[in-house]
């Protein structure tokens, strides 16, 4: 996370147990209050995979003491949807309801369990289709600077006046420290890219962390062809694709186009979680045993 550092006050734990790194949390700090890293979508409490519940439990409220003994008073925890987890891991949300934590928020993904996939929808096809007859051309390779710069933030400024998250030379910087690890998918006509997706991978799923295509995208189903590819064909060895977050205002309001797109491509939903709790509360946090 350091390719980032002048962003965020950073304030992670690591816990040992035996000398032996336990459990994980990273975090940045914003006045008297400590937050899942805001430097990661889906950064939260980790556990490593031999770890026992009861244990898990102690390094929790350890976390907590922790950041109380140094004047942190609250705690702003995210939860790992699960699909992104290798095991079952629900430690942590047994835990913030035994904390009484509040719920702040929950965010709507629309994911697609490759298990259970369901095929793409008339329009989504056509749009195939159409993109075929259109000559358009798809290609994995190394240039993301072509879709960044020509497509993407000229896309995002113009529609939202936003730039992307990361920057052009963080997104390179990344690729060169995990290059299995993030791909980037171009749309070529006439050997101009018109569209593309820089795609994450995970141990378990494929994630399009960035998407965009230009103005006549519906004209030609550019779009159309760069899902079906990264969908149906990117990958073998994934059991879900994430869509992310179809939600806004802390999940109070849905964005119907984006899920009506979404489910049209065979995807359904799953949530994602946001709590609040009282660093203090490790002092009378307790689960009994039967």
């Amino acid at each position: 996370m350091d390719y980032h550092n002048d962003r965020f006050e950073d304030f992670s734990i690591m816990i040992y147990k035996d000398d032996q790194l336990y459990a994980l949390f990273p975090a940045n700090i914003v006045e008297d209050k400590v937050i899942s890293h805001q430097g990661l979508t889906y950064g939260s409490f980790v556990l490593q995979d031999k770890s026992k519940f009861f244990y898990a439990f102690e390094a929790f409220k350890a976390m907590l003491a922790f950041y109380e003994l140094e004047g942190i008073k609250q705690l702003e925890i995210k939860v790992i949807p699960t699909f992104y987890n290798s095991m079952p891991a629900d430690e942590l949300d047994y835990f913030l309801y035994k904390a009484n934590a509040q719920l702040l928020k929950k965010d709507v993904l629309m994911v697609i369990d490759y298990a259970h996939k369901l095929r793409f929808q008339k329009n989504r096809r056509e749009g195939i289709n159409k993109a075929l007859r259109s000559g358009l051309e798809l290609k994995v390779d190394k240039n993301f600077s072509e879709f960044w710069n020509s497509v993407l933030i000229p896309n995002l400024d113009k529609k939202h006046g936003v730039k992307p998250v990361h920057s052009l030379e963080e997104i390179e910087l990344l690729v060169m420290r995990f290059p299995e690890n993030i791909k980037q998918v171009n749309i070529y006509k006439d050997g101009k890219v018109v569209a593309g997706s820089t795609v994450f991978l995970t141990k378990t799923t494929v994630h399009p962390q960035y998407v965009s295509g230009n103005a006549d995208k519906n004209a030609y189903g550019s779009l159309d062809l760069a899902y079906d590819f990264i969908i149906n064909k990117m990958c073998d060895d994934k059991r879900y694709f994430d869509f992310n977050i179809s939600s806004e205002d802390n999940g109070n309001k849905i964005n119907e186009g984006l899920i009506f797109w979404k489910e049209s491509c065979g995807a359904r939903s799953y949530t994602a979680n946001t709590y609040l709790l009282e660093t203090a509360s490790h002092k009378v946090l307790e689960i009994p045993k039967v």
